[in-house]
């Protein structure tokens, strides 16, 4: 953000303030005050773990110009040096400061894109990104920061040059996808999906529909939804808004329904893989009288990242970017963010997959079936890490035996289950013909690498799967290394 008085940022964010009026806060705005820098707004976040008011006086202490901090705790840091804004809920403290920068950019051509899914958000957000940084500077979530904190705390990093702003809206239940459109207003939105993902939050897959719908209902008139015309829930919210629609797709043009503003499509054609599941495809665009073909190549592997960079192309196309731009920008295109069907090979010709940033039912058998088409390509053995899928609700158990159904299916040789659903993986995969002596259903992370190094082969090519609680990258890192133990 640009640099303000603290009296200026006491008032945007209808706080109190505690010291000089005149002091000069910004541009950073921190949560974590290891990060800490000359001048920057620390924002006490209060937390079921860490509470954020522990680190104030540390983060005065090394330069902050304020702390934003809850109001009933004032009293505590009454001999603290250094600026002080106390407000009621520092969250919505966060979120009023974060429209006020987004609104203040506006002014000057900022353009908001608002993206949601249940799966392929992140994935798809980088993929933008990179198409936007090559034609204006832009601001993007680090990882997945796509809740009410997030999405704010991302805004606060546009500068005075920012061209676009990406901003990556996940739900936890119905109304929270409107918040973050009035955090962050979009001018396009992009809907990837309605699958499983924390269905326990929501009780049916139309409940998901309508919460990432939220996005359609929130563009102005003159706005843009762009949605995936494979998806039946998503291709019906045309009508959530008075914005025109852009459809997206994999492997056909879509169709156009007469007498509704439809701008045109974006999708992929000729998809074809690499031997280890990168793929090549045609990326075909037709808005209005304008037709295009190039050819576009991905270097993160996985049949499913083709249907999100063709979502970020058309994200693109919205946003008046030509289209062999576009296209240039994504080929050879990989992604930022971490733990996304990474591929490491090592010196002895193991394989190790981590694509363990989340799963969803959805997703755990997209990552099957790439995985297991690698092993096939390479004739080589397929292992597979997978741990629990959470926030399923009453789901969970059979969405993990179908897991395990889908694991036997395709062939896989040994296979390690972790979590409290383990067994329900394991029980699905017998049913499905898998031996029970290929299987280790364990209970932590370090009996999964033994259970392992009990199990691999030089060669072998192994997929690393679990929700983001489980944390399974440390036991992708582990393996990773030549000597695991």
């Amino acid at each position: 953000m640009q640099t303000l008085t603290a009296g200026t940022l006491a008032e945007l964010v209808g706080g109190t303030l505690i010291g000089d009026p005149a002091t000069i806060i910004g541009p950073d705005v921190v949560i974590d005050s290891r990060e800490i820098t000359n001048g920057a707004l620390f924002v006490a976040l209060p937390g079921e773990r860490v509470d954020g008011h522990t680190f104030v006086a540390g983060a005065l202490a090394k330069g902050a110009g304020a702390a934003l901090i809850r109001s009933d705790r004032a009293e505590e840091f009454s001999s603290t040096a250094g600026s002080l804004v106390t407000v009621t809920d520092v969250v919505a403290a966060l979120g009023r400061l974060g429209r006020f920068v987004v609104d203040e950019a506006a002014e000057g051509g900022l353009q908001v894109v608002g993206i949601t899914g249940s799966m392929g958000k992140t994935s798809t957000k980088d993929l933008l990104s990179r198409i936007l940084t090559d034609r204006a500077p832009t601001v993007s979530p680090v990882n997945s920061f796509n809740n009410e904190i997030g999405v704010p705390l991302t805004a606060t990093r546009i500068g005075s040059d920012t061209g676009y702003l990406v901003s990556e809206m996940g739900a936890r239940g119905l109304g929270h996808i409107a918040l973050l459109c009035e955090l962050t207003p979009p001018a396009v939105g992009v809907v990837l999906n309605v699958a499983h993902a924390h269905l326990g939050g929501f009780g049916s897959q139309d409940r998901i529909a309508e919460a990432k719908g939220e996005l359609v209902a929130a563009l102005p008139a003159d706005g843009i939804a762009v949605l995936n015309a494979d998806d039946p829930r998503v291709r019906a919210m045309t009508d959530r808004g008075p914005a025109r629609v852009l459809l997206f797709a994999d492997g056909q043009r879509p169709g156009f329904e007469p007498g509704f503003p439809f701008l045109g499509a974006v999708w992929a054609t000729d998809v074809t893989p690499d031997r280890w599941g990168r793929h090549t495809f045609t990326l075909a665009t037709e808005v209005a009288t304008i037709s295009h073909r190039a050819t576009v190549r991905l270097t993160v592997p996985g049949r499913h990242q083709v249907i999100n960079a063709v979502a970020a192309a058309a994200a693109g196309v919205a946003l008046g970017l030509a289209p062999e731009q576009i296209a240039a920008s994504l080929d050879g295109a990989g992604l930022d963010s971490r733990w996304r069907m990474e591929l490491t090979e090592r010196a002895d010709g193991t394989v190790i997959v981590n694509d363990a940033y989340n799963a969803n039912p959805e997703a755990v058998h997209a990552a099957l079936d790439t995985v297991a088409e690698m092993a096939r390509t390479n004739n080589r053995r397929m292992g597979v890490v997978l741990a629990d899928m959470l926030e399923l609700g009453e789901a969970a158990a059979e969405d993990h035996r179908e897991v395990g159904v889908r694991l036997a299916a395709r062939s896989v040789d040994w296979a390690v289950l972790l979590g409290d659903h383990g067994d329900d993986v394991a029980s699905g995969a017998h049913r499905g013909g898998l031996s029970g002596a290929a299987m280790a259903v364990v209970h932590d992370k370090q009996e999964a690498v033994q259970a392992v190094l009990a199990r691999i082969r030089p060669g072998d090519v192994v997929l690393i799967k679990g929700s983001r609680g489980m944390a399974l990258e440390t036991v992708a890192e582990q393996l990773t290394r030549e000597d695991p133990a």
